[in-house]
């Protein structure tokens, strides 16, 4: 099952959600949140728009871009964004592609 998402974004931030209780498996349920501005963490910004992914996501491929990884809550930003693109290859992983 591939599933592509173009983004039309100036930043993206990564995180992933809370697990189920009753959940064993190594999936998590990953969200890609959208922003006009970069680094949206150093000014509270409300992101434009968010893409959940709630099931079948063990592993997050980042293709070409540079991310800054927030150690106080594990998330990774990606800024200064021309294009990019989320793609869930069936496989468990979801390839994010971009140029800076």
């Amino acid at each position: 099952m591939k599933n592509k998402i173009k983004i039309n974004a100036k930043s993206i931030l990564i995180g992933k959600k809370k697990k189920e209780k009753d959940y064993e498996g190594n999936d998590r349920p990953v969200y890609v949140s959208l922003f006009e501005k970069n680094d949206p963490h150093l000014n509270c910004q409300v992101p434009i728009k968010r893409h959940d992914f709630d099931k079948g996501i063990h592993k997050v491929i980042l293709d070409g871009l540079k991310i800054d990884y927030l150690l106080a809550g594990h998330d990774i930003i990606v800024n200064n964004l021309k294009e990019c693109s989320i793609e869930q290859d069936g496989k468990g992983h979801l390839i994010i592609k971009g140029k800076q």
